[in-house]
C-alpha cells in the first residue's frame, strides 16, 4: 500500500527525525561522558550498551545503571536523556494519533481495506451504485437470498448506515462518486467475479455516466440503470444499455394495468416480490374521473396511462407553465378544499397525491377524504421514512418509486424469464389471469409462493441432461413428480419454457425437455430444492421417471445382480 506509506512518512517526517536526533545525541553523550569501572579505573560505554541503555530509559523502564555504577556526570547526562527522550516520545506519539485523525488518511486506509475485501470475493457479485432508499432495499433483498453485493455511494453517512446494517454476510462499502471510472474499477468492475453493475443513484446524468463506464471498461458485464427521465432512458438505450427502469413509467403503467386488468397486476404484484408472498388480491380501481395532484414525471406517467385506458383526468399543478400542464389544469396545490373542489371532486372517483413533497401528499389526501370518504386514493411516498405515517394514512394503494424499481431491478436479477412471461401474459385477457391465480392458489394449498427457474444444463442438472444424451425421452412431467412418492406431484405449476427456437407460456405437463431449456416455475418454495434433487441425482431421476429404485454403490449394485452374481 504505497499510497498509505506515503502518506504516513509524509506526516510524520518531522516527528521522526526528532526522536532519531534525541536518541542519537543521547547516545553519543553516553559513549563520550567517561564512567568508572569496578576498580576505580576510566572506562568509556560502547555504543550497544549505549544504545540499550537509552532505549529503555526512554521508554521510562528503567532497568538501572549499566554495566557499572554511573559517575555524576553520566547521572546528569542521563537524566537530560531521560526528559528529552520522553518529551521526544510524547510529541512523535502525539502526532501518529493525529495522523491516525486525519480523514484524507483514515480515507486512504478505508480505500484500501476496500479494495483488498473486493479482491477476495471469491462468488459471484454485483456492483451496486447508490445506496438511498432505493440501492437499500435491493441491497437488502439480494443478500438475504445469498448473493454478494459490493455498494458505492458519494455518502460517507449511507456507506456508515451500510457498515451498521445486519445483512448475515459482510458487505464491502466504499465512499466514492459512482461516476468516476476510477472508483468503478477500484469497486471489481473489472473482476472476474462481478455479474452485473446497477445504477440507483439520484442523479440521472451520473447514472448515465455510469452505464457508459460499464459499455466501455466491461463490456461482457451486464448493467441496469434507474432512469427518472425519459430522454436519459432514450439516451442509454441508444448505446445498448442492458435494461433501464423508470420507476414513475412503470408504476403508470401497472395502474393503467390494475384499472383494465385487476388479475393481471395482483399477478405482477406477486411475480416481483422480494420474499415469499401470498398472491394478493386484485386491486379494482374506478373507472370514472380522476383527479391528479401534482403534474411532474409522475403525475405525466399517471395522465398519459390512465388516458390511454379512456379515463378521464384532472390535472391539479402549482405552476403549470413550468411543468406543461393541460390547458385546463387547475392551478394549486390541491392541500386546499377550494382547489379539490374547483376541481371537481363531488363527482371524482379516485384522486392520486403525486407531488414530490410527502406532507403534502398527505395533506391532499385528508383534505379529500373529508369531503368525500369514499374516494379511492393513491399516494406518493418519496421517502422510507414516512412509511408510518402513510401506512396510518391507509390510502387504497401507496407508490414508492424506490420500492418499484428495487423490485424491478430485482426480477431482472433473480429470474430473467419472469420479464418474457410478464410480457407473454399481458397478451392474454384478464379471465386467462384469474384463472391462472385460482390454479396456483389450489395447488399451493394457502402456502407462501414463490417463483424459480430450472435450467437443463451440465452444471446445474447433470442427471437430467445425461439421460437426455442417451436418447431418453425425459417429460416435464418428470420433474415435476414428488421424488419420495412418484405418484404425487409437486406444488409447483410450470409458467414458461424458453429454448433458442422458442417460448411457450404454461407448458403442458407432456412435453418433452432438451438441452438447454430454462423452465419457469411458481409454487411453493420447497418444490424447487425437490426439483434440484431430481435433476442432479441420477437415482432419485431413475425413480420419478421409470418407478425403479436404483440401488446406489457398488455394494449395493452387486446385492441387486441376480444370485450367480453375473
Amino acid at each position: 500500500m504505497p499510497s498509505i506509506l506515503f502518506l504516513l512518512f509524509r506526516r510524520m517526517r518531522l516527528p521522526l527525525i526528532v526522536l532519531i536526533s534525541t536518541y542519537a545525541v543521547s547516545i553519543v553523550g553516553l559513549v563520550l561522558i567517561p564512567g568508572q569501572d569496578a576498580n576505580g579505573g576510566p572506562r568509556h560505554m560502547d555504543l550497544f550498551h549505549a544504545f540499550y541503555f537509552v532505549s529503555f530509559m526512554g521508554s521510562t523502564i528503567g532497568f538501572g545503571e549499566i554495566p557499572y555504577p554511573f559517575t555524576d556526570a553520566q547521572r546528569m547526562w542521563t537524566t537530560f536523556t531521560i526528559y528529552a527522550t520522553v518529551v521526544s516520545w510524547l510529541y512523535g506519539i502525539g502526532a501518529m494519533l493525529g495522523v491516525l485523525q486525519d480523514p484524507a488518511f483514515r480515507r486512504v486506509v478505508k480505500q484500501r481495506s476496500f479494495e483488498r475485501a473486493v479482491r477476495r470475493l471469491k462468488e459471484p457479485f454485483y456492483l451496486v451504485c447508490g445506496y438511498g432508499d432505493t440501492g437499500s432495499m435491493l441491497v437488502r433483498a439480494l443478500t438475504a437470498r445469498g448473493i454478494s453485493v459490493v455498494v458505492i455511494d458519494i455518502a460517507s453517512t449511507r456507506i456508515d448506515d451500510l457498515n451498521l446494517e445486519d445483512l448475515g454476510f459482510d458487505v464491502p462499502g466504499l465512499v466514492a462518486d459512482a461516476a468516476d471510472p476510477n472508483a468503478l474499477k477500484a469497486a471489481g468492475l473489472n473482476h472476474r467475479r462481478c455479474v452485473g453493475m446497477i445504477a440507483l443513484t439520484n442523479d440521472d446524468q451520473a447514472n448515465l455516466t455510469i452505464a457508459l463506464s460499464g459499455k466501455l471498461l466491461a463490456r461482457d458485464v451486464p448493467v441496469i440503470c434507474r432512469a427518472d427521465y425519459l430522454e436519459t432512458e432514450a439516451n442509454m438505450a441508444s448505446f445498448a444499455t442492458d435494461h433501464t427502469v423508470n420507476s414513475f413509467e412503470t408504476f403508470g403503467s401497472l395502474l393503467a394495468e390494475a384499472v383494465s386488468s385487476p388479475h393481471h397486476y395482483a399477478l405482477y404484484e406477486w411475480l416481483t416480490s422480494p420474499k415469499l408472498a401470498t398472491i394478493p388480491e386484485p386491486l379494482y380501481p374506478p373507472r370514472g374521473t380522476w383527479i391528479v395532484c401534482g403534474y411532474g414525471r409522475f403525475g405525466k406517467a399517471i395522465a398519459h396511462y390512465l388516458g390511454l385506458e379512456g379515463i378521464r383526468v384532472v390535472v391539479i399543478e402549482a405552476d403549470p407553465h413550468k411543468t406543461g400542464a393541460p390547458s385546463d389544469v387547475v392551478v394549486g396545490k390541491g392541500t386546499e378544499a377550494v382547489t379539490l373542489r374547483e376541481a371537481g371532486i363531488e363527482q371524482a372517483d379516485a384522486i392520486v397525491a403525486g407531488t414530490d413533497n410527502g406532507a403534502d401528499n398527505l395533506s391532499i389526501l385528508l383534505t379529500a377524504r373529508a369531503i368525500k370518504p369514499e374516494l379511492f386514493t393513491v399516494a406518493r411516498q418519496a421517502l422510507r421514512r414516512y412509511t408510518p405515517l402513510f401506512e396510518a394514512a391507509r390510502p387504497n394503494v401507496i407508490i414508492q418509486p424506490a420500492r418499484v424499481t428495487a423490485r424491478k431491478v430485482l426480477t431482472l436479477i433473480i429470474n430473467p424469464l419472469l420479464k418474457d412471461f410478464l410480457s407473454l401474459a399481458r397478451e392474454r385477457d384478464d379471465t386467462w389471469a384469474e384463472a391462472l391465480i385460482a390454479k396456483i392458489n389450489h395447488m399451493a394449498g394457502g402456502e407462501r409462493v414463490d417463483t424459480w427457474t430450472v435450467r437443463v444444463t451440465n452444471d446445474s442438472t447433470p442427471a437430467l441432461v445425461e439421460k437426455i444424451q442417451v436418447a431418453q425421452t425425459v417429460l416435464l412431467e418428470h420433474l415435476m413428480r414428488d421424488p419420495r412418492d412418484r405418484s404425487r406431484h409437486l406444488p409447483a405449476v410450470p409458467l414458461l419454457l424458453k429454448r433458442p427456437q422458442a417460448i411457450l407460456l404454461l407448458p403442458e405437463a407432456d412435453i418433452g425437455l432438451e438441452c438447454g431449456d430454462r423452465i419457469l416455475f411458481g409454487g411453493v418454495y420447497s418444490a424447487e430444492s425437490d426439483m434440484d434433487w431430481i435433476g442432479s441425482n441420477h437415482n432419485v431421476l431413475e425413480y420419478v421417471f421409470s418407478g425403479c429404485e436404483r440401488p446406489a454403490g457398488w455394494v449395493w449394485g452387486l446385492l441387486g445382480k441376480d444370485g450367480d452374481g453375473t
